[in-house]
């Protein structure tokens, strides 16, 4: 593997760089080519944070995705967690994350926000049966992909209980008093380093729901990281919901309760968000297109990829892309830029 004057390198296993999609503190993600042509989300660890303990939860993040089947998650394609710089090919997502489409746009439209967590549920429940936990669902890790959203990102997935604790008992994967994961969307029980189920899940998912109805999440005006924490644990704390609409109140305030036991489980969780589209006098299918087609403004298509030569690889470039029909007239720049943001926001490993 060899690197071209970007830093970028030229071939990560058998996939020639096209370009770099996104990186985090501890990771990046490039776009990878298959001998075949095929187009795949290449993640590696970082050089200069790379030690004994990434590379464990690198390769448990593969045996994660490896588990993880559905049309809500992007699929694990292969990986080689024993190489001199560990990597993983994905299933590339073309498209923008929650986050960034709220960031561009605005919020969602209330039967918009129930349906897409009705379908988030959904995408949740094939996660928890094979035995995982998401443990970072936040809106970063949400792609509004063409065919509607899919859950990104398992770098902080829990694996069964027992080969978890077995991993944490050697100090393989965590360190004594770290908290992993995002704050903003954080149950509370993970903030006190609390045993975690599903319901840790049903929290995150009720925060970035909350965002996408708002703009904000359910703690603000913390100063700093413990302010936050602080306010995360209390129980006298109750999560801001100003902004909701009254329709999004009942089921988003349910996933947010404190303790665990007074959360809805994901199949009543998607009962309640569906109430809402129907309250709306919307099918759920019509709710889906309707979801499909207002978020299409965050999602490019490639019609063109020039392969970079083995021997002489391209410097970085602009993404060749096309807008849908249906995208608002922003310039094919901006909308190339939305596609790598589906990478590029919040830790990748």
């Amino acid at each position: 593997m060899t690197a071209d004057e970007t830093g970028i390198p030229a071939i990560i296993g058998p996939y020639r760089i096209a370009e770099l999609l996104g990186e985090g503190g501890m990771g990046v993600v490039y776009l990878g080519i298959s001998p075949a042509g095929e187009q795949v989300a290449v993640k590696q660890i970082r050089v200069l944070d790379f030690d004994a303990e990434d590379r464990a939860r690198f390769a448990l993040e593969m045996e994660a995705l490896k588990t993880v089947f559905g049309s809500r998650t992007a699929s694990f394609v292969e990986g080689d967690a024993e190489a001199e710089r560990p990597w993983l090919a994905m299933e590339y997502v073309p498209g923008a994350t929650l986050r960034s489409w709220v960031a561009d746009h605005g919020v969602l439209r209330p039967a918009m926000v129930a349906i897409m967590g009705a379908v988030l549920a959904e995408g949740l429940t094939s996660i928890h049966q094979a035995g995982l936990l998401h443990r970072d669902l936040k809106p970063h890790n949400i792609v509004l992909a063409a065919d509607g959203p899919k859950v990104i990102d398992f770098g902080l997935a829990l694996l069964n209980a027992a080969k978890v604790a077995q991993a944490e008992d050697s100090g393989r994967i965590s360190r004594p008093g770290t908290i992993l994961g995002s704050l903003v969307c954080m149950a509370p029980e993970q903030v006190q380093q609390a045993p975690l189920t599903a319901a840790a899940d049903v929290f995150g998912l009720g925060a970035t729901l909350l965002f996408a109805a708002t703009g904000h999440y359910p703690f603000t005006n913390a100063k700093t990281q413990f302010d936050l924490m602080r306010k995360i644990e209390s129980p006298r704390e109750l999560p801001d919901l100003s902004g909701l609409n009254s329709e999004l109140v009942a089921p988003i305030a349910a996933m947010l309760a404190h303790d665990p036991a007074d959360r809805p489980v994901l199949k009543a969780a998607g009962d309640m968000l569906l109430d809402v589209v129907d309250r709306a006098g919307l099918s759920p299918l019509e709710a889906r297109d309707q979801l499909r087609s207002t978020t299409a403004a965050g999602v490019a298509r490639r019609t063109e990829i020039v392969e970079p030569p083995v021997s002489a690889p391209k410097p970085r470039r602009e993404v060749s892309a096309v807008v849908s029909a249906s995208v608002v007239p922003e310039g094919a720049a901006l909308a190339a830029r939305r596609l790598r943001a589906a990478y590029a926001s919040g830790p990748v490993l």
